[in-house]
């Protein structure tokens, strides 16, 4: 059983940034690929990046490309997004999650692909 618990969220303004963390146990990172997915209320959860086990893949989602980051460190189990220059948009409860599955680049944008999902933590950027 692998256990997600997702950390950082807060309260920003427009162009600032926050570091969210999801720290695993129950099983290595090692052997998952790992993501982050994002909801606001009353809307699906959609993608917003993906980094492959061996932490040379990784993927965005085009809103969030080239001011997100996705990274993992093996020694924490820990997985990262460093998101800079953060918009009003940006505004959601953000979710980690990991799979034992391998898939195609598309693949790994799919929530059903994930198996595991930490419980969220609320990102909220002012206007």
């Amino acid at each position: 059983q692998v256990q997600l618990v997702e950390s950082g969220g807060g309260l920003v303004q427009a162009g600032d940034s926050l570091k969210l963390s999801c720290a695993a146990s129950g099983r290595t990172i090692s052997n998952l690929a790992m993501a982050w997915f994002r909801q606001t209320a009353g809307k699906e959860r959609e993608f917003v990046a993906a980094i492959t086990r061996n932490a040379f893949g990784t993927y965005y989602a085009d809103s969030v490309k080239g001011r997100f980051t996705i990274s993992r460190d093996s020694a924490k189990n820990t997985v990262y997004l460093q998101m800079n220059s953060l918009k009003r948009e940006d505004t959601a409860v953000y979710y980690c999650a990991a799979t034992t599955s391998y898939s195609t680049t598309d693949g790994y944008r799919r929530q059903n692909l994930y198996e595991y999902w930490g419980q969220g933590t609320q990102v909220t950027v002012s206007s």
